[in-house]
């Protein structure tokens, strides 16, 4: 009989999406399968590492990630991240883990680092004849062209943060005069800051795991935000209708489906991620890729498995089973 393997569940994080963080990592803690894993949440939060173990809360020695508490000295089996933003999402915890060859349930530090600038991964997918939309990139020194701006992206544009996710400092702009507040607004979030054009059109997104050593896409769901868009109240504040699975027609579903599955064989993807889409008349276009998308009780991705059978219990099990057997350590 094999032993109970240790993993850490790893929230926090340096950003806004902390709260989802929180949230993420306490569902993935409630539904793990006890008789296989032993989980233990840590809290990284700038330098501050802290695990909790039997209610207490105990530093973690950044050297080799272990925990000395009174009782035990813990080294963990895997890593559960679960961290929306950075360090969980940009590459920076992979890296680490991949030093002290810990297994973790992401994709690599490479692909986290890639997909995390939507600039940059945007235009890798365009490499690949993935459809994106027109973009911008601006860095806190630039000079900023409000007219050159609109040309290239026209109105409405959607004006975010490059490096972020769950929708904080995104504005939808339509006049010349909301452009320098969006901005404003963005580099508060971020030192980069993304504007594209805004395509008129459904919002899908698409889940895609590797599931029992096979690349696999969840259903869609649909996004019917009651907001101007998408939006941080949109999509955590139930100010939208999530339809799974999406009601689309069986060639436009295999199509996206396919489009995700081919994504994530491509770029060597590994564990749970999911795909944002606009459908326009010339097909769907990608919006982004999250690498460490939200696992919370009312996140797609829990949804979309849902939809298609899977379990939360199965589905955090697998994305550790997977991580441990698919690592190169």
């Amino acid at each position: 009989m094999e032993s109970i393997k240790t993993v850490a569940i790893i929230t926090g994080g340096n950003s806004s999406e902390i709260i989802i963080s929180r949230k993420t990592a306490e569902n993935i803690y409630q539904n793990l399968d006890r008789s296989i894993y032993r989980p233990i949440i840590i809290t990284i939060i700038g330098k501050e590492w802290m695990a909790v173990v039997n209610e207490k809360e105990y530093s973690v020695d950044k050297n080799d990630f272990s925990v000395l508490t009174t009782e035990e000295r813990i080294e963990f089996d895997c890593a559960f991240i679960a961290i929306h933003g950075t360090p969980g999402e940009d590459g920076k915890l992979q890296g680490y883990f991949d030093l002290l060859q810990i297994p973790y349930t992401t994709p690599s530090l490479l692909n986290t680092a890639i997909t995390f600038s939507k600039w940059h991964c945007n235009t890798l997918l365009k490499q690949m004849n993935v459809k994106c939309a027109n973009a911008i990139l601006l860095r806190k020194k630039d000079e900023i062209h409000a007219s050159k701006i609109a040309e290239t992206t026209g109105f409405p544009c959607f004006i975010k943060p490059n490096n972020a996710g769950s929708s904080f400092g995104i504005s939808k702009v339509k006049t010349m005069d909301e452009i320098l507040p969006a901005i404003k607004k963005a580099f508060n979030e971020d030192n980069e800051v993304l504007i594209e054009s805004a395509m008129i059109g459904r919002e899908v997104t698409c889940g895609v795991l590797n599931y029992k050593g096979k690349i696999m896409a969840l259903p869609i769901t649909e996004i019917i935000s009651n907001n101007e868009f998408f939006d941080f109240e949109a999509k955590y504040n139930g100010a939208s209708q999530e339809i799974t699975p999406a009601d689309l027609s069986e060639e436009l579903a295999k199509t996206i489906q396919a489009i995700v599955v081919d994504i994530y064989h491509r770029l060597n993807m590994t564990g749970i991620i999911r795909i944002d889409f606009i459908l326009q008349k010339d097909g769907p276009y990608v919006i982004e890729i999250n690498t460490v998308p939200g696992l919370t009780i009312g996140s797609l991705i829990p949804q979309q498995a849902e939809a298609a059978g899977i379990g939360l219990t199965e589905l955090f099990n697998n994305a550790i089973e997977q991580a441990i057997k698919n690592s190169t350590y």
